[in-house]
């Protein structure tokens, strides 16, 4: 006999995460809900939430749904999680317009698309899916943070419009080229490691970056970055950095405090933290280890 959750209709936030729960049903009585969290279950259908007109957050992280359905009510919805679903494509969200949030990593989504209406959106998470190609973004201009890692992406492009941008997080892609950033004079992050880019450039306009992350990449060289005087963070590990000469650029980022330059052939040298706390003395972490 399947156990019965007896849920308080006045309430505003249920937790039924990790409950086995295969179908959403029941819930008609909650129409003060704003918050349904639904994690970790075996949902494979979102359906019976037409009455939740308050709710503003919804989770259904890590469940079985193939198709983003039946949400057009949900007027009031403002982060939606579908994140480790069986998703293939973006779509029926047009209704959603107070959506601030959207997760959608980790399913099998071959494009962006559909995301016009959603003018409110300050974050999409779209990473670890299968997209080729960044677009169809420009109507999204109040986002601050885009997530687009492990995915099929060959180019950095399309994102001009993103002014507000201040998170670009696009990891494990196939990228051979940092370009086409110039419009994003907010960006303070940009997370680019484990692509294929050989050179360190076109970072002239996107002088508020404080994390730079171009990790497991192909550069040889450290250029082109003197003039981030935010800069704070760089990880520039598992590269080909073996001139010594090109270390000392970073000199003149006076708010520098973290390097990770480990497994470039510099790294190999025997004095190697030596040599980088006298190129750079306020360096406190040089890799993992904080500095003396």
């Amino acid at each position: 006999m399947e156990d019965v959750i007896t849920i308080d209709p006045e309430t505003t936030d249920v937790d039924l995460n990790h409950g086995r729960i295969g179908k959403i049903e029941n819930l008609e009585p909650l129409v003060k809900l704003e918050r349904l969290y639904l994690r970790w279950n075996l949902i494979k259908k979102i359906e019976n939430l037409d009455h939740l007109t308050n709710l503003q957050e919804l989770e259904l992280y890590d469940n079985q749904i193939t198709e983003l359905e039946n949400l057009e009510n949900l007027t009031s919805l403002e982060i939606l999680d579908v994140s480790f679903n069986r998703l293939h494509k973006i779509k029926n969200l047009d209704q959603l317009v107070q959506l601030r949030k959207l997760y959608l990593c980790a399913n099998k989504i071959t494009n962006i698309e559909n995301l016009d209406s959603l003018t409110n959106l300050t974050m999409l998470e779209l990473g670890d899916n299968r997209i080729r190609k960044i677009q169809n973004l420009d109507a999204l201009v109040n986002l601050t943070h885009l997530y687009l890692g492990k995915n099929k992406i060959c180019k950095i492009e399309n994102l001009e419009k993103l002014v507000k941008l201040e998170c670009l997080s696009l990891q494990s892609n196939r990228i051979v080229k940092l370009e086409n950033l110039e419009n994003l004079r907010n960006l303070t992050e940009l997370y680019v490691s484990e692509n294929g880019i050989e050179k360190l450039e076109n970072l002239e306009n996107n002088l508020l970056i404080e994390t730079l992350d171009v990790a497991k990449n192909r550069i040889k060289l450290i250029e082109n970055v003197g003039h981030l005087d935010n800069l704070e963070e760089f990880w520039l590990n598992d590269n080909g950095v073996s001139d010594w000469n090109c270390v000392n650029v970073l000199a003149e980022n006076k708010k520098l405090a973290t390097v990770y330059l480990e497994r470039n052939p510099i790294a190999s040298d025997a004095t190697y933290r030596n040599k980088l706390k006298l190129a750079v003395p306020w360096l406190k972490k040089i890799d993992a280890t904080l500095c003396r």
